[in-house]
């Protein structure tokens, strides 16, 4: 692992600890063991480090619905797979995914995103795509379109809960089962 990674693996780990208010670039450093101009190397202050931490969680995102749909051949399982992907990765980050909105919302890097979700978006235009050569789904959505509506329903879904701090489980289960519902509907899903 390189330094810039070690720094972006150090920030997540310090933000999800003690919060990002309360992390400076000095915790990060001391962290990661390296010197505190090291870090301006690559980053020249904590909010600069948003998008490179946002590209991290597209990692495990798609790192986790990877392994949750793992040798999954029926398109209706991989999708409640993916749906419980989405929300346990947003359940675990919830603090630092809210740190990436804001501090991605805050800077000149907000046009990023899109390049930043596209190996998400990939994995399910992907799935979407097989699905359709299968006739498991009747969408006549172009698969890329359609991939980043089912990541950003699922993951609007997931925040609402999770962001809002809810820990009702009842509402938490209540939510993904409507958000798959919804997105059967959604993608005609024959099942």
């Amino acid at each position: 692992m390189d330094k810039k990674e070690r720094i972006v693996k150090s920030a997540i780990e310090l933000f999800q600890e003690q919060g990002i208010e309360k992390t400076t670039v000095s915790d990060i450093v001391k962290r990661t063991q390296i010197a505190q101009g090291t870090f301006y190397l690559y980053f020249s202050s904590k909010l600069a480090l948003m998008p490179a931490i946002a590209e991290e969680m597209v990692k495990i995102l798609v790192d986790q619905i990877n392994k949750k749909i793992n040798n999954e051949t029926d398109f209706t399982t991989q999708m409640k797979k993916m749906i419980d992907a989405i929300f346990a990765v947003n359940e675990e980050y919830s603090e630092v995914l809210a740190l990436i909105y804001s501090g991605l919302a805050s800077t000149e890097h907000l046009k990023e995103w899109e390049t930043v979700y596209a190996p998400c978006y990939e994995l399910v235009s992907s799935l979407i795509d097989k699905a359709k050569e299968e006739k498991a789904i009747q969408s006549t959505i172009p698969s890329d379109r359609a991939a980043k509506l089912v990541i950003g329903l699922v993951e609007s879904a997931a925040e609402q809960v999770y962001l809002y701090n809810y820990s009702d489980v009842t509402e938490i289960e209540s939510q993904k089962d409507a958000v798959t519902q919804f997105l059967f509907d959604a993608l005609q899903l024959k099942r």
